[in-house]
């Protein structure tokens, strides 16, 4: 799955919500339910996710609507091999942003 975010230092959690097309409430059950998401709070409370958070979001996301696994599934592959699951996952995602790009490519000729 390809997200389309803008490079910035903190996302909120609607922007993190709409680019992975779910509820904000499915963005905070993930956060509780996995130990590799901490977004920072401000002041008011406002989750603040991180670039990195979002990464492991693409992994969760990955992981659990793409591939099947059961969220028990998922925390126990990323506490097997968590190295090797992320660099596969990068490439992947390296790869789908070569794919869109080709599209784009494709349907302005």
């Amino acid at each position: 799955m390809h997200i389309d975010l803008p490079e910035k230092r903190y996302y909120k959690i609607g922007e993190v919500a709409k680019a992975f097309k779910v509820n904000t409430s499915h963005i905070r059950f993930w956060e509780k339910e996995f130990d590799i998401i901490q977004p920072k709070k401000n002041a008011k409370g406002n989750r603040l996710f991180t670039a990195n958070d979002i990464k492991n979001f693409k992994l969760i996301y990955n992981l659990v609507k793409e591939r099947g696994f059961t969220l028990e599934g998922a925390k126990q592959k990323l506490k097997k091999n968590p190295d090797g699951i992320y660099k596969n996952h990068e490439i992947i995602s390296r790869l789908e942003a070569v794919k869109a790009e080709l599209l784009k490519i494709k349907n302005a000729l």
